[in-house]
């Protein structure tokens, strides 16, 4: 039988690019994987030249976004063109970090036959409730991003997006960014990861939940991050919780790592180990 691919979807404010160093350690075990840039990110995202240094806040917050008008129906309707390319040369594992937990529930919803395993490495993954649902949940009441509303950049009302600073300059939310996203990292590692990310992300995390009769036939792994103070572990467990109560005979094989939400981006060899795993079992 012919190996899996590995087709990694990123979370807010990324790309491909994030994942290169776990493609890397994946390579080196032996294994076939590619990134998407999901539609407005990668090459394709808004760079202003008020985003650079020395910024211009003023016109960073009107500066036009090419991401203005996608959301999650395009994201996934990308997604699910490429694992179909994908899906010609053998079985495929579709995993997401973070926001891009929705695109996966969205391709699982749409063509189970063409998804070997899905792999949610603290992950959204709706079920029982609405991502806005979720969002304001008890669960989630602990996560650090409730105190980084400073970072962001213009009126996404007005600008048809969320454009965030990463480029800030402000000591306080520096440090609460970094204990939101790398708290267990280096400070060189904080600062190259926050150069790697994006000003702009869609509106539109869209409204999809989990359909029982096709994403609840796919086999799932939910990698749990204990230390992630980004996406709660309270909530983290509750998504595998709503999740197994949808389809009881197929629940998440769990895992889990004691790392911070992007740990697993910028030191990914426990992550690959697991990954690669997976393909064994």
């Amino acid at each position: 039988m012919t190996d899996p691919t590995f087709v990694f979807v990123h979370g807010a404010g990324s790309n491909s690019f994030t994942w290169a160093p776990m493609q890397r350690e994946l390579a080196l075990r032996g294994h076939r994987s590619l990134a998407v840039d999901l539609p407005g990110h990668g090459f394709g995202a808004t760079f202003p030249a008020a985003y650079q240094a020395p910024q211009d806040l003023a016109a960073l917050a009107t500066a036009p976004s090419a991401i203005a008008g996608i959301g999650h129906a395009d994201n996934v309707a990308h997604v699910l063109d490429v694992v179909k390319r994908v899906r010609e040369h053998g079985p495929v594992i579709l995993v997401g970090h973070s926001r891009g937990g929705a695109t996966l529930t969205g391709v699982g919803n749409a063509a189970p036959d063409l998804v070997d395993r899905l792999v949610y490495i603290t992950a959204w993954c709706c079920t029982a409730d609405t991502p806005a649902g979720y969002h304001a949940s008890a669960e989630n009441a602990s996560s650090a991003l409730h105190r980084l509303a400073g970072l962001l950049a213009a009126n996404p009302m007005e600008l048809g997006a969320l454009r965030f600073n990463w480029r800030t300059a402000d000591p306080e939310l520096l440090a609460t960014l970094r204990e939101a996203v790398l708290a267990d990292g280096t400070d060189d590692e904080f600062y190259g990861y926050l150069n790697t990310l994006e000003p702009d992300e869609s509106l539109d995390g869209g409204e999809e939940r989990a359909n029982a009769e096709t994403w609840g036939r796919i086999p799932r792994t939910y990698i749990r991050l204990t230390a992630d103070r980004s996406l709660p572990i309270a909530l983290q467990d509750r998504f595998i919780a709503d999740a197994d109560a949808l389809t009881p005979d197929n629940r998440f094989d769990i895992r889990s790592l004691d790392v911070s939400h992007a740990s697993v981006l910028v030191r990914p060899g426990e992550t690959a180990a697991l990954l690669a795993s997976l393909v064994r079992s």
